[in-house]
């Protein structure tokens, strides 16, 4: 199975995404919280690192803050945009090195932090 067939369903229930997505619809995105809703922070590195090459919708092996802005649709096609702080937060949060975006391993270890 290669990354560009994958898709979010094959990781992750689609129920729990819709849960996670409906309950952050009108509060402030919090990626642990979601990640954690989703069931992401239950998998394996390997898994959780298969989620972001689903995310990384460029395939540059980066999420960046233009992707990062409709991370949720990446999730379920009904996701909803994140705000302008909500990304810039969820940017600073992951982006542990400082570059701007977010790698594979520290997309991994936002996940399991």
């Amino acid at each position: 199975m290669t990354a560009g067939r994958m898709v979010m369903t094959d990781l992750l229930k689609p129920e729990e995404i819709k849960k996670a997505l409906d309950s952050f619809a009108a509060e402030t995105f919090d990626p642990k919280k979601f990640f954690e809703m989703v069931g992401m922070k239950a998998m394996s590195a390997e898994n959780v690192k298969k989620v972001f090459l689903v995310l990384d919708v460029d395939g540059s092996g980066f999420i960046e803050e233009e992707e990062l802005k409709f991370v949720l649709k990446g999730f379920s096609k009904d996701g909803r945009d994140l705000t302008d702080a909500e990304t810039k937060a969820f940017l600073t949060a992951a982006d542990k090195d400082g570059d701007g975006k977010i790698g594979i391993d520290e997309f991994e270890a936002l996940v399991h932090e």
